[in-house]
């Protein structure tokens, strides 16, 4: 949700917050774009072993899988706020701070392989494109007054 968050305080002017790690490096994300974790979730689905016969009868226990879906392309933070401010046309104001030590990790990085076996999860859309459609989404949808500005609900 940062991608949200850092677009609707580069709008406002407000101050954004940048993590790095404590060697002083990039925090780096995997971001997915949601149409891909909807395929992916889909793909699970059309590819479960049925649990109930006709009529509803139980037919036995249902599957229990778990499936990784990601980008599998970790991408630095500073990266992701260098592309909101070219689509947004507007330089973030910026505060680089170390990362809280609470258990935050310095990376993360989706293991989809076995959604890729099970049911041929790919990943299509890259961080720039998906950042693309988010970027006109929001500046249509909170333009077009479904919310008023200045409101707490977002």
């Amino acid at each position: 949700m940062a991608y949200f968050f850092f677009t609707k305080d580069i709008l406002k002017g407000k101050q954004i917050t940048v993590f790095e790690s404590p060697d002083g490096g990039s925090v780096a994300r995997d971001f997915t774009y949601i149409d891909d974790v909807v395929k992916g979730c889909l793909g699970a689905l059309d590819t479960a072993k049925k649990s109930t016969g006709s009529g509803g009868k139980k037919k036995g226990s249902a599957q229990f899988r778990v499936f990784n879906l990601g980008n599998t392309s970790p991408v630095p933070v500073s990266k992701l706020v260098a592309i909101l401010e070219k689509l947004l046309k507007v330089n973030a104001k910026k505060r680089v701070l170390p990362m809280p030590r609470n258990g935050d990790v310095k990376f993360t990085h989706a293991n989809i392989s076995l959604a890729q076996r099970e049911f041929g999860y790919k990943p299509t859309i890259d961080l720039e494109t998906g950042l693309r459609k988010f970027v006109k989404w929001y500046l249509e949808f909170y333009s077009s007054g479904s919310i008023k500005k200045g409101s707490s609900s977002w």
